[in-house]
Order: structure tokens, then C-alpha cells, then sequence
């Protein structure tokens, strides 16, 4: 088997190809990146391996020679996209045109050469909704254009509705998944990604923001859990033209995990509250609740997060150590 992956020089990227490349039945891994928010890093323990090419290129520029990685390849996973909500809310025109223009891009060269795709969406496409436990068949309910944070979630969306649009159409062998918040080793808070973030200033002993009161839940897959998803779904036929949530089910509040960091690591952090204006912008909406409901890719590959959250958090943090 031969994979692509773009965006593969980023935080969950850099895990599958170092999996893909572990399989005796990896024949080579390409791996597209501009580098905007992916590093070689991500990269470094696969570096050697003659199996791993990589590309540093943009795929919405037309100068990416996309097409004939496609077209060498077995299997696409396109993960390429604007990450974090601070750059969501900093730069919400470059999330629209990264994420919309360059699935467009991934999705035409995979119909032209009729290749398998796995397309990388979100759980934020969820929005407001008020579900315990989010289904792929809920309806979705996305804030006002007016707050740019859900620009993401609309711009992901519409990968969606692109990929499900093809597979109809032209009998594109895709699969969507919705990641809820996949975080280990090598995740940067850069961004925002809040594990992250936490367990470098418990480390240092610093205070931690918990952002409005901390009373919003979040479920934490590790991307050890992710990564193994992504490679059980590669050849199974059964996926073509569905979404599948990938995500764990425990729900812990951000407060809850502020405190649980402070504990596992035994930091002498103390939690300070931010107001959501002062973090971000004036008018942020957070989304209050998101857990996944994972039955249905249960069902088809009996896939279920196995790694609990404490293994998460030391994992982290012994990486930044």
C-alpha cells in the first residue's frame, strides 16, 4: 500500500505515517505540508525511513504538483487543514480558503484517479446543538456569521458536503470522520489546544487559564486511539460515502481538568479565570458541551478509545519534558 497524507507534518499527521510506515505492508508514505502550522518534528523519529517522502508545498496553490502524488498512491488521508481556535478567530479567511479550496483540490485529483479518501472533518460542525451524546445523524446548528470562530465549523462542513456530494456523483470511495479534540505527545498549545496549554504551565508551576468558568465539557481521545481508526478504516468498503465520529465518551469540565492536571503532575499550579473577551474577541461563543456518540464506527470496526485521560496527560507531559 501506498498512502498520502496531507497535512501529515501535523500533530495527528506525523503519528499516521509513523504507523503507516511500521506496517509490513507500507510501501511508501508521501506527506504534503506547507509547514504554516505542521514541523518537522512531527516527522523527526520517521526521518530516515527511505518508505517517507515529503513534500513542502501548499495544495491551494496551483503550483502543488497535487495531482501526481494522487495519482501514485493507494490511499489519501487529508488532514490538511487551519488548526485551533485562536487561529480560527485571528484569521478566519485563511481557515475558509485552506480548508474549502484545498479539499476541492485533494477531492478532484482523487475522482480523476479513482483513489480512496479519508477526509479529516470536526466535531465542531456540531455547533450549538444540545445533544448528550452528538450522532453523525443529528441535525447541526451553527452560530452566527457575525462571530467568526464558526467559520471553521462552516468551512469543515462544506468539506462534507463536497466529499458525500462526490461519492454520489462519481462514486469517490470517501469516508468523512469528525475528530473530538484528539490530543498527545507532541500536540503544541500554539494554538489553543487546551491539554496542551494546561500541562505546560502545570509543569512550570504557572497558573492556568480556564477560559469563562470552566464549566463547558469536552471528551480528550488520544491520538494514539485516532490514529488506529484512521488505518482500520483504509480498506473498508462498508465506510464509502459515511461519516464516523472518532472521539472518547468520558466528559470531564474544564475546571475538572484544570484540577485534574494539577493533581496527576503534582504541580503547585493555581486556576485563574479569563473571560472569554479578553481570551479571544468581544461576542466569543463556545460551544458548552461536546461528546461523542462513537456506536456507529463501533459497529463497523469495533473501534472504541482505549487509552484513558490520565495516560493522556502524562504522555504530554513527558514529551515536554
Amino acid at each position: 500500500m501506498k498512502y498520502l497524507i496531507t497535512g501529515g507534518a501535523g500533530f495527528i499527521g506525523g503519528h499516521l505515517a509513523q504507523l503507516l510506515l511500521n506496517d509490513s505492508v507500507c510501501e511508501k508514505v508521501i506527506v504534503i505540508d506547507d509547514l504554516s502550522t505542521g514541523s518537522f518534528d512531527n516527522l523527526k523519529l520517521i526521518a530516515d525511513d527511505p518508505k517517507l517522502e515529503v513534500v513542502i508545498s501548499d495544495i491551494t496553490d496551483p503550483k502543488c504538483d497535487l495531482r501526481k502524488y494522487v495519482k501514485e498512491v493507494d490511499c489519501i488521508y487529508h488532514l490538511a487543514a487551519a488548526v485551533g481556535v485562536e487561529l480560527v478567530v485571528r484569521e478566519p479567511g485563511r481557515t475558509i480558503h485552506t480548508n474549502v479550496h484545498g479539499t476541492e483540490n485533494v477531492l478532484k485529483a482523487a475522482v480523476e484517479f479513482d483513489k480512496r479518501i479519508i477526509v479529516a472533518s470536526t466535531s465542531e460542525v456540531y455547533g450549538k446543538s444540545n445533544h448528550e451524546f452528538f450522532s453523525e445523524n443529528d441535525d447541526l446548528l451553527i452560530g452566527n456569521p457575525i462571530h467568526s470562530r464558526w467559520s471553521y465549523a462552516c468551512s469543515k462542513l462544506l468539506d462534507e458536503f463536497y466529499t458525500l456530494a462526490y461519492c454520489k456523483s462519481h462514486r469517490l470511495r470517501g469516508t468523512v470522520v469528525r475528530f473530538f479534540n484528539t490530543v498527545g505527545p507532541r500536540q503544541t498549545g500554539q494554538y489553543g489546544m487546551v491539554i496542551p496549554r494546561f500541562v505546560k504551565s502545570a509543569l512550570a508551576n504557572k497558573d492556568i487559564h480556564v477560559y469563562g468558568d470552566g464549566s463547558q465539557t469536552r471528551c480528550f481521545c488520544h491520538v494514539f486511539d485516532t490514529i488506529r481508526a484512521l488505518k482500520a478504516l483504509a480498506d473498508n468498503k462498508e465506510s464509502f460515502g459515511g461519516i464516523y465520529n472518532i472521539g472518547s465518551q468520558r466528559k470531564i469540565s474544564i475546571l475538572e481538568l484544570a484540577e485534574l492536571i494539577i493533581k496527576e503532575l503534582k504541580s503547585e499550579s493555581k486556576i485563574k479565570f479569563i473571560p472569554y473577551e479578553e481570551a479571544y474577541e468581544a461576542g466569543f461563543e463556545d460551544m458548552m458541551h461536546r461528546a461523542p456518540d462513537t456506536s456507529k464506527i463501533n459497529e463497523l470496526i469495533r473501534w472504541r478509545a482505549e487509552h484513558s485521560l490520565e495516560k493522556i496527560i502524562c504522555d504530554v507531559a513527558e514529551a515536554m519534558k
